[in-house]
């Protein structure tokens, strides 16, 4: 077995591989997304609303594993921008619904247009295949760490939730 300076290289340890690429990634994301465009955590919650439909703010703040207080910051600035929309729950009107606008489709879109020239030149050592490897897999690893946002289902995760934690 090979050996390295700090043991055997079945000591593989994924983190901080993982930790290099999102860094080098980032960097290269913001200067194309320009100075003033949207920033990961924006993406992140636009991405969440267009997929999975309107969530309700503590919804999402557990989706994306946020506290609820950074969460009202954050659509403060989506809303600011006109790329989310929030409206009062008809049935509890002590929650607010957060909504995806036209807009915010639009410039989520035009970003990850953007961002599909980082993936190809941060993996292009990769083959097509080896990339949908590597996308279900850490599709797969986020998924089971991202509690869902959709309204419905709310009330009766919150308390499974809460005592997973």
């Amino acid at each position: 077995m090979a050996q390295t300076k700090t043991g055997p290289m079945t000591d593989q340890r994924l983190l901080p591989l993982i930790e290099h690429l999102a860094r080098v990634g980032r960097r290269a994301a913001e200067i194309t997304l320009d100075p003033g465009g949207l920033r990961p955590r924006h993406l992140i919650a636009l991405k969440l609303l267009s997929a999975r439909g309107p969530a309700s703010q503590l919804a999402l703040a557990d989706s994306l594993s946020l506290d609820p207080s950074n969460v009202v910051g954050l659509l403060n600035e989506l809303e600011e921008r006109h790329l989310v929309t929030r409206r009062r729950d008809s049935g509890d009107r002590r929650r607010h619904i957060v909504e995806i606008s036209r807009r915010g489709e639009r410039d989520l879109c035009s970003a990850y247009e953007r961002l599909q020239l980082v993936d190809d030149d941060l993996l292009k050592p990769l083959s097509a295949q080896e990339r949908t490897t590597l996308y279900a897999l850490l599709v797969r690893a986020v998924g089971a760490k991202t509690p869902p946002c959709d309204i419905p289902e709310e009330p009766a995760l919150r308390p499974a939730m809460r005592s997973k934690r």
